[in-house]
């Protein structure tokens, strides 16, 4: 009789006796699925955190200098906050572009799963631990000035996505209820 033993803390697959190998595959790839967080869990967490904190943000948002932010926000007296999603170490220690977002940001962080080695986070940077449900600010992030003509064009240029944005959901949901209003004629 074989006896599969799995840790998800670790995400590792111990087995005795013999097993099949595509199983041992299958099960293992099921349980990395179940226990990653990725990316898009960390920019609810981190968009519900912010909404909380009184902050409009929106994800993927482009810059003037061609970079994206993972997540942007206005608060209400209308500071703006960048967010870059981190979920794989490679991919933070890899990364050489973060600089440039500062310029556009008043309050910058980084944000990372719950399990992630905070560690490795640049320490000049706000950092911020979220999941699908939520998240919370480990690390404020430091304040800077952003001059009166730069925040207004990101301001301006904030408010035209949002807008745009939620044109096209209004303009896609009534083309999903006229199609299925026709279906049901």
């Amino acid at each position: 009789m074989s006896m599969i033993c799995v840790c998800p803390s670790r995400m590792t697959v111990k087995s005795q006796g013999k097993i099949n190998a595509l199983f041992e595959f299958r099960l293992w790839f099921a349980l990395i699925l179940r226990w990653m967080t990725t990316a898009a869990d960390v920019a609810r967490g981190v968009s519900r955190l912010l909404m909380q904190e009184g902050f409009s943000p929106i994800l993927e948002f482009s810059l003037a200098n061609g970079r994206r932010l993972d997540v942007a926000a206005l608060g209400v007296d209308g500071t703006v906050v960048g967010v870059e999603i981190k979920v794989a170490l490679s991919d933070l220690k890899c990364d050489l572009k973060w600089p440039d977002y500062l310029e556009f940001c008043e309050r910058f962080y980084f944000a990372i799963p719950p399990d992630f080695p905070d560690e490795f986070v640049p320490s000049g940077t706000g950092l911020i631990v979220a999941d699908r449900y939520g998240g919370a600010i480990v690390r404020p992030a430091r304040e800077a000035v952003l001059h009166t003509s730069r925040r207004k064009a990101v301001t301006l240029r904030f408010a035209k996505v949002a807008a745009d944005r939620l044109a096209l959901a209004l303009d896609l949901a009534t083309e999903r209820r006229q199609l299925t209003s026709g279906a049901a004629e």
